[in-house]
């Protein structure tokens, strides 16, 4: 699989496909930096904090997840405006997965910086309002949305399983999240993902070098092998939406496997014969 970027990251999530640009961005969390590439080449934006994840406003901004915050970022000018405090008071944990929702609102998770059991959550931005959703998460991973806008997926990356929940009209959960997909049989780890345009889940299993695809009934359809064990979020974009980008990490690794496995912690990008959902706007 030949990598779409040659820089490898050490906690390489986040992606994201701005469909006014026509460009992909990503993080590597452990540098907070913000990465993308034009045909220009690569430009990165450093932070003082670790950033994780982001959804598009409109072509020059977006809204961008960090250890203390909520913010505003104006891609042409760096300008940084900070909307809502995201746990600014405990500076053990920061940010990690994220995704805007189809009714315009943003969920993002937190988790500890030493991975400590159950001390993140997840929570929505939505109309002015960061609301909890779910307490005592470890690893807060697999934020996605089917295409009708009726259900939202999650997973604490700890427990193996992949969980789904019922949105309301303005994208509330409604109910007991129930367990969607279980790996443990398969000791397998979820991590990021996306929902495709027919519904299928493009998931990230970490240190599987895989991205595995499963259909709305949570059924295993197939997978795509990339060159580095640590596998971290998927993203769809390209012009029409037919690409298959996804992150990785070279985290944890020992220098032996690093020499092995040259592409640890790049972008990767393959055409998966699938076709994906335009990421959505998040209204702020």
């Amino acid at each position: 699989m030949t990598p779409f970027d040659q820089t490898p990251c050490r906690l390489g999530e986040g992606p994201l496909w701005h469909p006014m640009l026509g460009q992909l961005f990503w993080f590597d969390i452990l540098e907070s930096r913000l990465y993308t590439r034009t045909a220009a080449g690569q430009h990165h934006w450093q932070f003082g904090e670790m950033v994780s994840a982001a959804a598009w406003v409109d072509q020059g901004t977006l809204l961008i997840a960090s250890e203390s915050a909520l913010f505003k970022f104006d891609l042409h000018s760096g300008a940084r405006t900070d909307l809502v405090a995201l746990e600014a008071d405990n500076p053990l944990n920061r940010s990690n997965d994220g995704r805007a929702d189809p009714q315009g609102g943003f969920w993002i998770g937190t988790m500890a910086k030493d991975e400590a059991a159950g001390a993140g959550a997840i929570y929505r931005w939505y109309g002015g309002e960061l609301r909890q959703l779910f307490p005592g998460i470890t690893i807060p991973n697999a934020i996605c949305f089917t295409p009708d806008g009726n259900h939202a997926h999650f997973t604490d990356t700890i427990t193996q399983q992949v969980m789904k929940v019922a949105l309301d009209a303005q994208g509330w959960p409604v109910g007991t999240p129930q367990v969607w997909l279980d790996l443990r049989s398969e000791d397998l780890f979820p991590d990021g993902a996306v929902v495709d345009a027919a519904g299928t889940m493009w998931l990230a299993q970490w240190g599987a070098y895989r991205v595995a695809a499963y259909d709305p009934q949570g059924r295993f359809v197939r997978e795509v092998r990339f060159g580095a064990a640590q596998t971290s979020c998927p993203a769809f974009g390209g012009s029409d939406l037919g690409t298959l980008f996804c992150t990785s990490a070279t985290k944890t690794l020992s220098a032996t496997h690093l020499a092995a496995n040259p592409d640890s912690g790049k972008v990767f990008a393959t055409s998966p014969g699938a076709t994906g959902q335009a990421e959505h706007r998040v209204i702020l």
